[in-house]
């Protein structure tokens, strides 16, 4: 058990209880005895002119006047505590605190820096072991609000934010932006109080470049007036004509000036995206097939019953959730665009759960519907518009991400005509939407105006036949024209 050691700072006031000496093993008495005036004091009552400071004994720790954190936090990993405390008062109105250690107990105490809390890296998912500090939303000395996030990490997949754990004031930033961090890493200082810490007002922000400028009043102090020197009239010499610049040749190339470039890091996320995409290309035997979808009658289905939906369901009917379902009846019909290879395996996979490509200003990301066969209309449009939001505002989590047995990427939303998609790994095969172009078609031995869209299905052709990719796509361009085939399964 350990000791408090208290020293007495007047003469005559002396303890009318017995003053035990005790030491736990490790601690020699030299140790002790180093102190002058200094006793350890356990279970003392009626103490006078004592003031409340302390000294703690540690094993491999000298006498000294180190504060309760300072002293805890310089045990080994290993030592663990249990403090008890008790508070007696003196006839004088001085306070007497005494605490005693146990050992091999779990350490549970509260100090009297207490008032600062640190806020963390939090876990960030199985899969992802660091990240890189990308901002500060705070800076110090501001006040933050318990949960209200002060900073962002960037992560391959998602950005997460760290909140603070207690309402307080920002003390200090202990980490800088571009770092990389782990789960648990300490990223800032928070008083609770807001005791020491300074607070900047938004009017005290003083540029620095307008500090550094002189006042108009050091401005006429420097510029007096010079004496005028007289010169002797200088003789100009003739001008001898100018070399032309050497001329280059035809081959020399002609590089842009340095000054006129930039040069930016990328995120975490970016090459995390560049390097699966080049790991598909590199793997895949990408092979993409071509048809074009006639959507009048998708279009007639959504512009008749719109409100309908919406009055009913409470979100709008788009196209989206009817390729998501031309898919899902694609897929059942040829199982093997929804299998994948693992080694010298082929993995069927029965269920289908359909990513959706999103590009948001951070980058690329693929939310995933699961189990979308069990889905209708509107649960689609739901799941859809909800994993869209959080996508666009960076709260999309790494679960609402991972898996996925195919995806669809709309490329259509930004005008693109046509494309070859590449293929999301794990998965082996990618569905491409285009742009609605008004084309003149041939329909009944008549050309007539028709919004046509051009679909693409980019495979893997090591475990996909062109057979069964062409098929594939013929369904979702029957079921697309026709949605009734969706109601009759034929």
């Amino acid at each position: 058990m350990f000791g408090v050691v208290r020293r007495r700072v007047a003469s005559g006031g002396g303890s009318s209880a017995p003053i035990l000496k005790a030491v736990r093993p490790g601690v020699s008495a030299s140790r002790v005895s180093s102190a002058p005036a200094a006793e350890i004091l356990l279970g003392a009552r009626g103490v006078g002119y004592v003031r409340n400071y302390s000294h703690v004994i540690f094993p491999g720790c000298s006498i000294g006047s180190r504060p309760i954190r300072e002293v805890v936090t310089s045990i080994q990993p290993a030592t663990n505590l249990q403090i008890w405390s008790r508070t007696f008062s003196s006839e004088n109105g001085v306070t007497l605190t005494c605490f005693i250690y146990f050992p091999d107990v779990s350490l549970c105490f509260v100090c009297d820096e207490g008032d600062l809390v640190e806020a963390v890296v939090p876990f960030m998912g199985e899969s992802i072991t660091d990240g890189t500090l990308a901002t500060f939303l705070k800076n110090p000395g501001d006040t933050v609000a318990a949960d209200e996030p002060i900073a962002q990490i960037e992560t391959d997949k998602v950005t997460i934010d760290v909140t603070s754990p207690e309402s307080g004031v920002i003390k200090e930033f202990v980490a800088k932006e571009g770092e990389t961090v782990e789960p648990g890493t300490k990223i800032a200082v928070i008083s609770k109080s807001g005791e020491g810490v300074a607070h900047v007002a938004p009017s005290e922000k003083i540029p620095e470049k307008a500090a550094s400028k002189p006042s108009p009043a050091e401005k006429t102090s420097d510029e007096k007036p010079k004496p005028k020197v007289e010169s002797a009239p200088v003789v100009e010499k003739p001008k001898s004509p100018s070399t032309p610049p050497p001329k280059r040749s035809a081959t020399e190339p002609q590089l842009p000036p340095k000054d006129r470039e930039r040069r930016v890091p990328m995120t975490r996320l970016r090459k995390r995206v560049a390097t699966r995409l080049k790991d598909s290309q590199n793997t895949f035997a990408l092979l993409t097939t071509f048809n074009e979808v006639d959507m009048t009658n998708l279009m007639k289905l959504r512009s008749d019953y719109k409100d309908a939906f919406v009055e009913k369901h409470g979100v709008k009917l788009g196209l989206m959730s009817g390729f998501v379902k031309a898919a899902v009846s694609g897929l059942q019909n040829q199982p093997i665009i929804n299998a994948v290879i693992d080694g010298d395996d082929i993995i069927y996979r029965d269920y289908i759960d359909i990513s959706i490509a999103v590009g948001t200003p951070k980058g690329l990301v693929v939310p995933v519907i699961r189990n979308a066969e069990k889905m209708n209309f509107a649960e689609i449009e739901k799941a859809i518009n909800t994993l869209a939001k959080k996508a666009n505002d960076g709260s999309i989590s790494i679960d609402e991400m991972a898996g996925g047995s195919f995806t669809i990427s709309n490329g259509g939303v930004y005008g693109s005509l046509i494309s070859t998609p590449i293929i999301n790994p794990p998965q082996s095969a990618i569905l491409g939407m285009h742009s609605i172009v008004s084309r003149p078609m041939v329909v009944g031995g008549n050309v007539v105006p028709r919004p046509m869209m051009y679909i693409a299905l980019t495979y893997d052709h090591r475990l996909i036949d062109g057979r069964e990719a062409v098929f594939f796509l013929r369904r979702i361009k029957d079921v697309v024209e026709d949605p009734r085939r969706l109601l009759l399964d034929i």
